[in-house]
């Protein structure tokens, strides 16, 4: 599995994610339809932060156009419900703010006319509405009565679409990001001065997988753009993830600060469903018995109106999510009604979302999440048993259970493979089942 980390320890804006993407193997002619579409260009150039090689990308305007685009829309937005202040924040998305202010509603019809992959555009659009959703909080309006005013301009629409057309370029199986520090102080916004984080930043972040920190400076770190960016595509998780790196890269931020690089880390790499791999060397310290240390999350809820098709699927939809595993259990509660006590194992990053799509489909009011921190678990993969039975060959996947030494004491036929086979051949399941572990088994000894 190819999983992009960000390293959010100085923040993140606009202009350091496309400055990340691109160090990190993204191809910036990807960029060449939102120049066209804006009349803005992307100056790509490399900079040092303290001592650290970085990308920096800021937005140009085309002249003409800004000027064109800037008089039609020249018209007081000083009464309308706007955005936040990323044009004064401490990483400074280089032209944030310049030309025309829009509503919702522009953007949208904006980024629809870019004529993007349909799932880049499907993704631009949802951003926006991160963000639209949180000034919408943030001033008591609805979704579509929401004006923007640095998010709406050309450069933040770039920055955006930028964004996500890099991470098609990239196309990562999956996308994580440590915690994201804030910063600390004031800043200065459309309609005032603000404590950082901004009003709009707390209100993405309530709805974000990961975690929000204050400092380590006194300067805005996270901008409203960045943090809607980190909210739409990134799961949090409290470190980098092992995984083993193919490229890397940092993105930079405009201001510098005094004791750090400001820069956002981008790893691309390869990780495996679990930390095991087979070694040569002594087990690890993350290891007991021969087993691997696994961190997990277990959420628990308990149920008394649930309609049994519902908890029927909750296996399937629940997995979707993220959960490893899923148990449902009989049980009575209060006023002796008969009930089901739910229990999911997830990974610390999935979990948030998990619990969402947990209550979604059973409308449960409240989910608990329980002591347990990790658990131990074998290494494992799948090899695939090839068995004459009546007359052809039949494949069955067969489980492999390994300690972390790498030493076999398991194997566990694939049910649902062995119930097809045997529904066509007219033999119990559990004979294919028994035959298919035999044919591993025979296969590793000749081996």
């Amino acid at each position: 599995m190819t999983t992009l980390a960000f390293d959010g320890r100085t923040g993140a804006s606009g202009d350091m994610l496309l400055g990340a993407l691109v160090a990190a193997g993204a191809d910036p002619t990807t960029l060449d339809r939102v120049e066209d579409a804006l009349g803005v260009s992307y100056d790509v150039t490399t900079v040092t932060k303290r001592g650290v090689r970085a990308t920096s990308v800021t937005v140009a305007h085309d002249a003409k156009t800004h000027s064109a685009t800037h008089a039609e829309h020249d018209h007081d937005h000083d009464d309308a419900e706007n955005s936040h202040g990323d044009a004064t924040d401490g990483h400074d998305d280089d032209a944030e703010g310049h030309g025309p202010h829009r509503t919702y509603a522009d953007v949208v019809a904006l980024v629809e006319a870019m004529d993007l992959p349909e799932h880049v555009e499907t993704d631009a659009i949802a951003v926006f509405e991160v963000l639209g959703r949180a000034e919408a909080a943030v001033h008591g309006t609805d979704l579509d009565d929401t004006h923007f005013h640095e998010v709406g301009a050309d450069d933040a629409i770039a920055d955006v679409v930028g964004v996500a057309l890099l991470l098609n370029d990239l196309d990562p199986d999956r996308i994580v990001t440590t915690p994201v520090f804030a910063g600390s102080g004031e800043v200065s916004m459309h309609h005032g001065t603000y404590p950082v984080p901004a009003p709009a930043v707390i209100e993405i972040a309530e709805r974000a997988s990961w975690r929000l920190r204050g400092g380590p400076v006194k300067a805005e770190l996270l901008t409203p753009t960045g943090a809607a960016l980190l909210a739409h595509y990134a799961e949090g998780v409290d470190e980098t993830p092992s995984m083993r790196v193919s490229e890397s890269g940092y993105g930079a931020g405009s201001m510098d600060l005094d004791e750090r690089p400001n820069v956002l880390r981008a790893v691309l790499g390869k990780e495996r469903e679990t930390t095991a791999e087979p070694t040569d060397e002594p087990a690890a310290s993350g290891t007991r018995n021969g087993l691997v240390r696994d961190d997990v999350v277990v959420l628990e809820t308990n149920l008394d109106d649930t309609p049994p098709e519902v908890l029927g699927g909750l296996q399937d939809t629940l997995a979707e999510a993220g959960a490893r595993d899923v148990s449902i259990v009989p049980l009575t509660m209060k006023k002796s009604r008969p009930g089901h006590l739910v229990k999911v194992v997830t990974k610390p990053a999935d979990a948030g979302t998990v619990a969402r799509r947990l209550a979604e489909e059973t409308g449960t009011l409240g989910i608990r999440e329980t002591g347990a921190s990790h658990r131990w678990i074998a290494d494992r993969d799948f090899e695939t048993a090839e068995m004459v039975l009546g007359g052809d060959v039949h494949e069955v996947a067969v489980k492999v259970a390994r300690d972390a030494e790498g030493e076999v004491y398991d194997y566990s036929a694939e049910y649902d493979d062995a119930h097809a086979v045997a529904r066509e051949i007219n033999l119990p399941v559990r004979e294919v089942m028994r035959r298919a572990v035999e044919a591993v088994r025979a296969d590793r000894t000749d081996d």
